[in-house]
């Protein structure tokens, strides 16, 4: 399993207990969907390796508590502290037609109500205070934020995003 199948869970960020017990804080807004997991992957020296669930409990709402099997001491629990967490991409719960997960709209066509075609999402980059689609226009990198308001239609079908962007936001990139 490599990390191009998978989807980023969460990331161990601190021993509950002296028996291996760890802390999990979950990147989801539904952690519940995640309370009751057989396994789940660890990023251990850039490799992920399985690693089987004895119990798991949500701590304080964002927290999982998680027993792995085989970690069953405070030296054990140690070595995980900073790991981070992956399933398996088929995991991820299902959306509804006008929602997406990043990894899926990676090469769907952006339209654009007044401008048009607008070219090809390469890729989602939610590192800024709003995440935003970047775009490949014939070698153009195009910028437009992921905003519910510029988001008109998602058409999973036929991998088009259509937007409804303020006149003049796409043009800033292709004047020179």
């Amino acid at each position: 399993m490599n990390k191009k199948e998978c989807f980023f869970l969460g990331k161990i960020v601190k021993k509950y207990s002296f028996k291996g017990e760890l802390l999990v804080k979950l990147d989801t807004d539904e952690p519940g969907l995640y309370e009751h997991m057989e396994s789940v992957f660890i990023e251990v020296r850039n490799n992920l390796v399985p690693f089987f669930i004895e119990s798991s409990q949500l701590h304080k709402s964002e927290l999982l508590r998680v027993k792995f099997e085989d970690v069953d001491t405070e030296e054990d629990a140690d070595s995980l502290i900073k790991s981070n967490l992956y399933l398996p991409l088929e995991f991820l719960p299902k959306l509804d037609d006008d929602k997406f997960y990043f990894h899926e709209i990676i090469g769907f066509k952006v339209e654009d109500k007044n401008f048009g075609h607008v070219g090809v999402i390469k890729s989602v980059n939610d590192s800024t205070a709003q995440s935003l689609f970047e775009i490949d226009r014939d070698g153009i990198e195009i910028l437009i934020p992921m905003n519910d308001e510029f988001i008109s239609k998602v058409d999973k079908a036929n991998k088009t995003i259509f937007v409804n962007t303020p006149e003049g936001l796409i043009d800033l990139y292709l004047d020179e």
